[in-house]
């Protein structure tokens, strides 16, 4: 009976924990740890750059706040793909997004000003990507900000 009663504690914290994290706006759907690459537990997390980086466990997330730097291009495209930050310009320009050269990168769907940056990008290996588009100055470069932040 103890057990029983232990199970649906973890179920309805679980689903609880769903549904606030449904009710924000936050999407976790195939999303993964940004330090080990396996599926996350939503309840692991660190607050980062005005939202939330989401891990498999509690070590992997002290990892990542023992040195963020390491994992700062994983942890932009997480925020993006998440949909806790949205784009303002291209990653490579800063210019105005052409929504037509819309790609995923990462797991998170990113744009360029043009074709030629568009091409730029698919021509890169993923860890290529994921460094152009999401390293600390190309975040900054395409104004990735919170949502609702504009």
């Amino acid at each position: 009976m103890k057990s029983a009663f232990s199970l649906c504690a973890v179920f309805f914290g679980v689903l609880l924990g769903g549904l606030v994290i449904a009710e924000s706006g936050v999407s976790l759907d195939g999303i993964k740890c940004i330090v080990s690459g396996a599926a996350i537990d939503a309840n692991a997390t660190v607050d980062y750059a005005e939202g939330k980086a989401y891990f498999c466990c509690g070590k992997c997330a002290a990892k990542f706040e023992g040195d963020k730097t390491k994992f700062v291009s994983k942890a932009n495209a997480q925020l993006v793909a998440t949909k806790q930050h949205e784009q303002g310009g291209c990653p490579f320009s800063g210019g105005k997004l052409d929504p037509e050269t819309a790609v995923k990168v990462a797991g998170a769907d990113v744009a360029f000003c043009c074709g030629k940056c568009k091409a730029k990008v698919e021509k890169m290996k993923d860890e290529e990507k994921l460094a152009a588009v999401f390293s600390k100055e190309a975040f900054e470069k395409a104004k990735f900000v919170k949502v609702g932040k504009k």
